[in-house]
């Protein structure tokens, strides 16, 4: 069997298979994840040989090194699929901000909501700051909070509160980030809701 050739330099660099191993001996998994145990390489590429595979070194640091015997093709596609969801995972959240007045439109509080649900969406935290200035300041915290609390409440997205609401520099100030655990409430009681037969109302 000619075994296969690397695609590009950087494969050829990153990654070791059939006689580029340079370890004495290995452990070797079979296609399935079988488990031949210890062999020479000479063994080792002897067998993938056999199985018209190539030998692809999968954990270099291991003693001994780990070796698959597998497609090369599929290796890559695996790898890549595993990439990706890496990178997904590693997303960098952010703290986002917004601000809200006292007297601000409800045009204007709508607009801000929606924006903040669409942050929350995408995974970031959000960190809300009720302004107060004047005569404001000096006002009943629980006057205030209820303030803002009503903003809370048009937010069209699931979300908890990962730093209550108390005083800042600012004003006023809360930090929430998305609830998944409502989200899938919300998702299964809709699921259940079009699973129920409707009937017919008279009038």
């Amino acid at each position: 069997m000619g075994f296969t050739k690397y695609t590009t330099q950087a494969d050829k660099e990153n990654v070791r298979m059939n006689e580029s191993i340079r370890a004495k001996e290995v452990r070797v998994l079979g296609p399935e994840g079988e488990n031949f145990g210890v062999l020479t390489i000479a063994e080792a590429i002897a067998k993938a040989r056999e199985l018209s595979l190539d030998l692809i070194e999968i954990s270099p640091n291991a003693n001994p090194p780990v070796c698959k015997i597998t497609d090369y093709g599929r290796f890559k596609y695996e790898q890549k699929k595993k990439d990706k969801e890496v990178k997904q995972r590693a997303k960098v959240t952010e703290t986002k901000e917004a601000q809200v007045k006292i007297g601000t439109s409800q045009n204007d509080m709508n607009i801000k909501a929606s924006k903040i649900g669409s942050w929350l969406r995408e995974g970031h935290r959000v960190k809300i700051d009720l302004f107060l200035w004047g005569r404001y300041k000096y006002m009943e915290f629980n006057f205030l909070k209820e303030r803002l609390e009503r903003f809370l409440a048009i937010i069209p997205e699931s979300y908890k509160i990962a730093d209550e609401i108390k005083k800042s520099p600012k004003g006023l100030s809360v930090v929430i980030e998305r609830d998944p655990a409502s989200q899938k409430a919300a998702q299964g009681k809709s699921s259940k809701q079009a699973a129920e037969p409707k009937t017919e109302e008279t009038v």
